[in-house]
């Protein structure tokens, strides 16, 4: 006799149809997904006007997306999922390590390769800064040779690919740590923003009555062998948003300040911000900690 399929049974009729799937932690991940979608519609007693509506939002999610923007990142960054899946990996990590923040949808790869002491800075003309530091082990031993990829938003709170022909890049760089850890570099003190809200996450955000602002920040993408990648910013004391990010990237471990005449700076005539990041040892365990990509990577087909 066939089940009678209803609101009760088509969760299990789903499970049991999908039980067959190969792959252990597909199998696991699918099934913990259908549980929850469909505990949510019955939840919310979802109407099929509310669900179409889900559908042609999500479409027009897909639609916004570029090789140069990430809209599903902006989505997951807005509703506080990219902040989650970054503190589920940092409870995996065996040693201390720097607490991770977001990727973000507006990283790219192959930023130049520089010299330690050089300028990030290519097209804004705004006062400079030095940002310096070291990246240490767990017992605050220098690692030398790490790589350490920086970007960042201009002193009007845009990036590159918000202002220029994307081709042109423009405060991104790769440094290389010296033999004790060091790096150092110059950027500009950037500026606090609010989101790109031209497309269908702004509209949410608006529908919410948020305000969708980002604290200034600097992005770091962290890395050396044996080394558990660290994907985080720093985010400048004092901007009126720290304690309301709008994509929820802020610890306060994360929060640095620009000083004034710190003769503890390689560059000590240029306003200076200072932060140690300590990189946890590679373990059997250790996946990649970006909870983000290029753009242009996410809307290539695979294979």
């Amino acid at each position: 006799m066939m089940k009678a399929i209803d609101e009760n049974t088509i969760t299990d009729a789903v499970l049991e149809q999908a039980s067959s799937t190969p792959d252990a932690r597909l199998k696991q991940v699918m099934a913990s997904l259908v549980r929850h979608l469909h505990a949510f519609s019955r939840e919310v007693d979802l109407t099929p006007v509310e669900w179409l509506a889900g559908i042609r939002f999500l479409t027009e999610i897909g639609q916004k997306c570029t090789p140069f923007r990430q809209e599903f990142i902006l989505l997951s960054d807005t509703l506080g999922l990219s902040s989650l899946v970054n503190a589920l990996h940092d409870r995996r990590a065996t040693e201390s390590c720097t607490k991770s923040s977001l990727l973000g949808p507006f990283y790219r790869q192959d930023a130049p390769v520089m010299t330690l002491g050089e300028s990030i800075v290519n097209k804004s003309s705004a006062p400079q800064i030095c940002v310096y530091g070291k990246v240490v082990d767990s017992a605050g031993k220098g690692i030398p040779n790490a790589l350490v990829q920086v970007w960042e938003p201009d002193e009007t709170g845009h990036y590159d690919l918000q202002r220029h022909d994307p081709s042109e890049m423009d405060l991104r760089g790769c440094f290389r740590t010296n033999p004790d850890g060091r790096y150092y570099f110059r950027a500009v003190c950037p500026l606090g923003y609010m989101i790109p809200m031209d497309g269908p996450v702004g509209d949410m955000i608006r529908a919410q009555r948020r305000h969708g602002y980002r604290p200034a920040h600097i992005h770091f993408l962290i890395g050396a062998p044996g080394y558990r990648e660290v994907v985080t910013a720093l985010y400048i004391s004092g901007d009126d948003h720290i304690e309301s990010d709008t994509v929820f990237g802020v610890t306060e471990s994360l929060i640095a300040r620009v000083k004034r005449n710190d003769f503890a700076s390689p560059l000590p005539t240029l306003p200076s911000l200072h932060y140690d990041f300590q990189l946890a040892a590679e373990s059997r365990e250790s996946l990649s900690g970006r909870v983000g990509a290029d753009p242009s990577q996410i809307t290539k087909k695979a294979g």
